[in-house]
């Protein structure tokens, strides 16, 4: 007699189906970049996870590239969240970068002046986080100008 087969449950930690249906969606375009994913509170309600796991959940969207959180703010797709992780084959790094790499070598830059690479990184990490906050408070502008120009036109007259 054979055995029979039955599905195999799904052992993954329950952030990471809540992770892999956002990834989905932002994917497929329901959450559009700049556009403010749901906040912890609905994606516990949504998913059936606690608050902790939902920030799990969102973290690793972040870790990927596809999103960037604004602290009193909420989450909000990337600019380019299909491009995270791609880098060009044919992309090569600037020569002042080449010519000053060595393994163990803190990385150059013009001038003359010498950031380690560790530095560097947490710079330009620092100045990525910066630029998409900014770009969330002009999406809010963007969105708040709209509104005024709606209520000063007001309801047609006659």
């Amino acid at each position: 007699m054979t055995p029979v087969h039955t599905a195999k449950p799904d052992r993954r930690p329950p952030y990471q189906h809540a992770a892999d249906e956002l990834r989905r969606e932002i994917k497929a375009g329901r959450f559009k970049p700049g556009e403010q994913l749901p906040s912890y509170r609905e994606l516990q309600d949504r998913f059936g996870i606690a608050s902790m796991t939902a920030r799990s959940a969102v973290n690793v969207l972040r870790d990927e590239g596809l999103v960037y959180t604004v602290q009193g703010r909420g989450s909000f797709v990337a600019d380019a969240p299909e491009l995270a992780h791609d880098i060009p084959a044919d992309y090569e790094a600037p020569a002042w970068y080449l010519a000053s790499k060595r393994d163990d070598a803190p990385v150059g830059v013009p001038g003359g002046q010498v950031i380690p690479a560790e530095v560097l990184t947490e710079m330009l990490g620092l100045l990525r986080d910066e630029i998409r906050a900014l770009s969330a408070d002009h999406q809010q502008l963007k969105r708040e100008v709209a509104e005024l120009r709606a209520e000063r036109q007001g309801p047609a007259r006659e």
